[in-house]
């Protein structure tokens, strides 16, 4: 049971590496010095915010990470043993939260660029022909906005009921959905009710079918995509499953167990890494960057 030890502490060092690295976190602790959380505080939150874990506190993120990186590295070390192997396993899993965080993101992203050319169709009706006033259209959109838009909306609303500010319930809205588009259009929502603007109709409509003209563009570039995301899975798939095949062949797991073997086993769970993240850059669509912050 001695291994377990190591592996429990090697698998920790891993965390702290990866947290220090990505993060800027110091010291031995689960979580940042008191000092370094309020720095990295702000940037962290806003990061959490857009992949939907407004609710989440830092020290839970934190948590689950070393969860994951500490069950990876106890699953290496059944399988390979040695030192070596469950430290590269137990750094390779403490990198599937974020990665399956950002994987969230991209796919609210995806749903919210696809539903914005309706909702801001609707807001024009309501806007004109239903003569409602924009704050009421408004919310009233953010009602019968998708499940992962909705919450956003009720706390602008609830900010709305609150002080009867526009421009602060929308920021309150612009910082939960973190998107382009919703910045864009609440500016431009912002600057109607203030002013005024007679040709609200129009440029809601403008803005509207340029989101249809964008959203079908990106959804054609992921259609083209999905057979290359498919043979991407093989990355990972076929590497593990030539190295079960290989535990089970002759002596293979006094082979895996062996010094050079050890090393080698960590250069391919580098590699598998490298290539992984790597794919990935070459097929993430561009996103729109965001300019009314």
């Amino acid at each position: 049971m001695s291994w377990l030890w190591v592996v429990g502490g090697g698998t920790y060092g891993a965390y702290l590496l990866v947290t220090a690295l990505g993060l800027g976190w110091r010291g031995l602790g689960p979580g940042p010095s008191r000092g370094e959380r309020a720095a990295a505080s702000a940037p962290l939150r806003r990061w959490m915010t857009e992949v939907g874990l407004a609710d989440v506190t830092v020290g839970e993120l934190g948590g689950v990470t070393a969860l994951v990186a500490v069950v990876g590295g106890v699953v290496g070390g059944a399988a390979f043993g040695g030192v070596l192997p469950p430290l590269g396993v137990g750094a390779f899993a403490a990198l599937l939260p974020v990665a399956a965080y950002r994987r969230r993101r991209e796919a609210r992203r995806a749903t919210a660029e696809e539903q914005w050319p309706a909702m801001i169709e609707e807001l024009r009706v309501l806007t004109g022909s239903a003569g409602r006033s924009i704050p009421q259209a408004l919310f009233e959109v953010g009602r019968r906005a998708p499940v992962l838009l909705r919450g956003a909306f009720d706390a602008a609303h609830r900010e709305w009921l609150l002080t009867t500010d526009l421009g602060r319930s929308l920021d309150v809205l612009t910082s939960r959905l973190a998107s382009p588009t919703a910045d864009s259009l609440c500016e431009l929502l912002l600057v109607a009710h203030e002013l005024g603007d007679a040709d609200l109709d129009r440029r809601l409509a403008e803005f509207a079918e340029d989101r249809r003209q964008d959203a079908h563009a990106r959804k054609d570039a992921r259609a083209r995509q999905a057979g290359v995301r498919f043979a991407r899975r093989f990355v990972v798939l076929v590497p593990a499953g030539m190295a079960l095949a290989g535990m089970s062949l002759g002596r293979g797991r006094a082979a895996y167990a062996s010094a050079a073997g050890q090393v080698l086993v960590c250069t391919g769970i580098a590699l598998v890494a490298a290539c992984w993240a790597w794919s990935g850059t070459m097929l993430r669509v561009p996103q729109a960057e965001r300019v009314f912050r």
